[in-house]
């Protein structure tokens, strides 16, 4: 028998769920993502909380987070698939999504580790590209050469 856990899910739109998942501070993660809504995605975050992207220094607090995102996530469409939700010993949550990223130039799959406090608000959520080496490099040179566009 499956534990009702591991069968729960949220509806982040009305055609994507997460299986696995109660939590409603997820669901409205990847929904105001999608809405490209990144002041409202900011505000779930804790005042000191940390946006852990892939080949970048931690974003810190709403505001900065806010910003990379207006700057870096506007292309992106998060389509998470599944997860698991495990508490922690001090109230807070730790909640394991994977799913896929897609731009206009590429789909990859993706990690998102969420560590919740006891207030729902998110403390981290470190994205990890699931890729091969060889994609990586793919995924980090296409986006020098986004960067060097911009700037000329």
């Amino acid at each position: 028998m499956v534990a009702p856990e591991q069968t729960a899910a949220t509806t982040v739109s009305e055609d994507l769920v997460i299986q696995g998942i109660e939590e409603p501070a997820i669901a409205r993660y990847f929904g105001t993502m999608n809405a490209k809504s990144y002041g409202e995605t900011a505000a779930l975050f804790a005042s000191d909380g940390a946006l852990l992207a892939p080949f970048e220094e931690p974003i810190i607090g709403p505001e900065a987070i806010a910003q990379y995102l207006e700057a870096e996530a506007l292309t992106m469409t998060l389509l998470p698939r599944e997860g698991t939700c495990d508490p922690q010993l001090d109230g807070q949550r730790q909640v394991q999504v994977t799913g896929l990223v897609q731009t206009p130039f590429f789909g990859v799959n993706v990690g998102w580790i969420f560590i919740l406090n006891p207030a729902s608000e998110i403390l981290a959520v470190r994205v990890k590209l699931l890729a091969s080496p060889g994609e990586l490099l793919q995924l980090r040179n296409q986006r020098e050469r986004d960067g060097n566009h911009e700037k000329s």
